[in-house]
């Protein structure tokens, strides 16, 4: 017998990430961050190796972080808008960085890990939505690996896969163009 949820379903349905700009504190507390992170492992994680782990980034250590990023982007050839783009990405109330880190295993290829990754963004995403507050999950300089070793202790052949961003829902955003369903299936 099939069991609906149409809540969940609605929720789904109708989710949408909050871009981090609109994002204001305070951040969950560390105990409510732990229950979304418990929540975001969740996941399929084939062999159980558990191939990610977490690197949460408060409020003082982007403070301190945000001049050094905007740095190494102009060091890298950024313009003054992207310096600022770059400072600001740190804004949000609190970030968490979700990093891939692939277990050697003779039965687990490397990119299904790098995928479970991925998959724990979008349940951490997801689960701070569900909980109340906004979220967006996103990429750009500081998940380059020379900022992110050095900084944000990221170690030799791990990489970060999402930067999610968390805090408190500002004005809801407008919902974006989705795709075609129909012209992106194929029934064979």
């Amino acid at each position: 017998m099939q069991h609906t949820d149409p809540a969940t379903l609605s929720f789904l349905r109708n989710r949408r990430s909050h871009p981090p700009k609109l994002l204001s504190g305070p951040p969950p507390s560390r105990q409510e961050l732990m229950d979304l992170l418990e929540l975001a492992a969740r996941v399929p994680d084939h062999g159980k190796l558990e191939p990610w782990r977490f690197v949460v980034l408060e409020r003082a250590t982007l403070d301190r972080l945000a001049p050094i990023l905007g740095e190494q982007v102009a060091a890298t050839g950024g313009d003054a808008a992207a310096v600022e783009k770059a400072r600001s990405a740190f804004a949000s109330p609190v970030i968490v960085a979700v990093v891939s880190c692939p277990v050697d295993s003779p039965k687990i290829p490397q990119w299904e890990q790098f995928l479970s990754a991925g998959a724990v963004c979008l349940e951490l995403l997801n689960a701070a939505l569900a909980a109340g507050y906004g979220a967006a999950w996103l990429t750009g300089p500081a998940t380059v690996p020379e900022f992110a070793q050095a900084h944000l202790g990221i170690a030799e052949g791990e990489r970060i896969v999402g930067l999610i961003h968390i805090g408190q829902r500002g004005t809801a955003p407008s919902d974006r163009p989705r795709p075609d369903i129909a012209a992106k299936t194929v029934f064979l």
